[in-house]
């Protein structure tokens, strides 16, 4: 050892220094090794194995200990000027605030995923709130790197701040609105993940599939992607169908425009005629009744038919429609909304409208659903003489001759 120690004092001062910051660089090196190496690789059972993000943050927390080791050890090296260890010693001592900065992140998203992992973390996800915190951690690194940097202290920074206040205002300025929309959207419960929205200022319409601090992104039902920035959310209208999914019924709200020359009065022998229908059985005896009743009262033995009041092909349409919507085993009957009406009439027909509610929120289903409907109530108006409105083709036009 003396000898060894006596050789290293016979070298020139340049070839000390050298052989001391080999020596340190080796040193922190070996620790570095086997802090990530050894004793990581010993510790990853008991760190939670459904992630990497535990180990990736002790990993950066791990670095630290080499730094110290540069950042004490500079000033033992011999033979170096005072000016390169001091400019070592503040590297090591600004990489050591990043290093920590950077595993407080990564614990970070450790935290959210562990959150993520809550049944009930849909419903109120906290990215937004760990990214602004991430925000804040990178910005005191910053100040306290640059005062290590210059060997000044951290205060002197902050009160310089005061005067760039507007400054950070106009640069900080979409993620403050991002915060403050984030924070409307969670605590009012206007948006989660997976809820369907539908944003035409944005071109979106799909499932919320992210939602950070600056940006939700929006799959469309193109498999496209929409960015929109959070706190267009709050400025700006959209629709989400959370409403409906939880309601657990989908809306048909569907037309049928008939030929209004088709509309007339049913003759006895129409409506013994339409007797033949199960569904209609109530509504005619009851009509039949309540006719009878009416117009034994008010005729007073006027004979003439125009003044009694009769059946309709379309009134019995309509009873049979209602029946059909309230009978088929895919609408629902939890209690919404039932309608068979007449809308204004325009010079296309008279539109008969179907408002009534699926069993099922489910897309396909729900089209298969509607259009089964409206298969059977199409193929079902001959049988009432009634017609669809339809504007004249080529084919309607082909039989005429030009005069």
């Amino acid at each position: 050892m003396e000898q060894a120690l006596a050789l290293f004092d016979a070298q020139p001062a340049w070839a000390q220094a050298a052989i001391g910051l080999a020596v340190l660089a080796l040193v922190a090196l070996l620790i570095n090794f086997l802090l990530k190496k050894v004793i990581l690789r010993l510790a990853a059972p008991f760190l939670d194995t459904r992630t990497k993000t535990a180990d990736k943050a002790a990993a950066r927390l791990a670095t630290v200990a080499p730094l110290l080791i540069v950042a004490n050890g500079i000033e033992l090296v011999p033979h170096l000027p005072e000016a390169v260890w001091l400019l070592i010693q503040n590297i090591a001592e600004a990489s050591i605030v990043l290093s920590v900065a950077m595993a407080i992140s990564k614990a970070l998203d450790y935290v959210e995923e562990l959150y993520r992992r809550r049944p009930d973390a849909h419903m109120r996800p906290i990215k937004g709130y760990v990214q602004v915190l991430k925000i804040l951690v990178y910005c005191g690194a910053v100040i306290l790197g640059i005062s290590a940097l210059i060997e000044q202290s951290p205060l002197l920074l902050l009160s310089g701040l005061g005067a760039m206040a507007a400054v950070l205002l106009l640069v900080f300025k979409d993620t403050i609105l991002s915060l403050v929309a984030s924070v409307q959207l969670t605590s009012n419960d206007m948006l989660r993940v997976g809820d369907w929205i539908e944003m035409p200022s944005m071109d979106a319409d799909g499932d919320v599939i992210d939602i950070a601090l600056h940006t939700v992104k929006v799959q469309n039902f193109d498999k496209t992607i929409t960015t929109i920035p959070t706190y267009k959310l709050i400025a700006e209208s959209y629709r989400n169908w959370r409403g409906m999914n939880d309601a657990g019924g989908r809306r048909i709200k569907r037309a049928l425009p008939l030929d209004q020359n088709s509309v007339r009065f049913l003759a006895k022998e129409e409506v013994d005629d339409l007797r033949r229908f199960r569904l209609l059985t109530d509504y005619l005896v009851g009509k039949d009744e309540e006719l009878a009743e009416w117009n034994a009262r008010e005729l007073a033995g006027d004979a003439n038919p125009v003044n009694a009041r009769r059946i309709t092909n379309i009134g019995t349409f309509r009873a049979y429609v209602i029946a059909y919507l309230k009978a088929h085993p895919e609408l629902t009957d939890k209690g919404f909304t039932l309608l068979v009406r007449q809308l204004q009439p325009t010079p296309q027909g008279l539109p008969l409208e179907v408002y009534t509610f699926t069993n099922t929120t489910e897309w396909a289903e729900y089209e298969r659903i509607q259009a089964d409907v409206f298969d059977h109530l199409i193929a079902i108006l001959p049988e009432f003489g009634l017609r669809l409105f339809q504007e004249p083709s080529g084919l309607d036009l082909q039989g005429l001759k030009l005069g």
